[in-house]
């Protein structure tokens, strides 16, 4: 690679290093090329794509980016996986990879500036989707709602049901 190619690549990477979600550091050694192709299918689909970079290239481009906090794990052949969608649709489908092909080995992450071990990637993966989360809120918002009108509307509904069987007493009694 010459040296316009690397600072226009080392440039590009810069700038996807700056706007993420998430950023995913990953070993890739001992993988094959449709293996690694079979991992970027399945980030595309979560709104995230996988880059294999040389360290010295990363090291350059993550300078000035919350990323640099990783520089320590930049040893050995590196893939990053930059996420822009849900993070945690990403990390589940790198978990999820890993657990089937014992050459992928997730690292650390960065996630809104803040550096996250492999165990904290797999708890974040562990975790329901955004669309669950939102739905399980929404059914508690309004379960509170149905059970104040249902409590609300008990004193009524009981004086109701006193004045008709009252009502159908006296009917009875003529």
């Amino acid at each position: 690679m010459d040296r316009r190619t690397k600072e226009r690549v080392a440039a590009e990477l810069h700038a996807k290093l700056k706007d993420f979600n998430l950023a995913v550091l990953t070993g890739y050694s001992g993988m094959d090329v449709a293996k690694l192709t079979a991992l970027r299918v399945a980030l595309r689909k979560t709104s995230a794509e996988l880059r294999v970079v040389k360290n010295s290239l990363l090291s350059i481009a993550s300078r000035e980016t919350d990323f640099c906090a990783l520089e320590e794990h930049f040893r050995g052949p590196l893939a990053i996986a930059i996420a822009r969608g849900d993070v945690v649709e990403t990390t589940k489908a790198l978990v999820d990879f890993a657990k089937k092909n014992a050459n992928l080995e997730i690292k650390a992450a960065v996630m809104n500036g803040r550096a996250l071990s492999r165990e904290q990637i797999i708890t974040l993966a562990d975790l329901p989707s955004r669309e669950v989360l939102l739905g399980k809120l929404l059914s508690l918002m309004v379960g509170v709602q149905t059970s104040l009108v249902n409590v609300l509307s008990g004193v009524p509904r009981t004086f109701v049901q006193v004045l008709d069987a009252y009502r159908e007493k006296k009917a009875s009694a003529n």
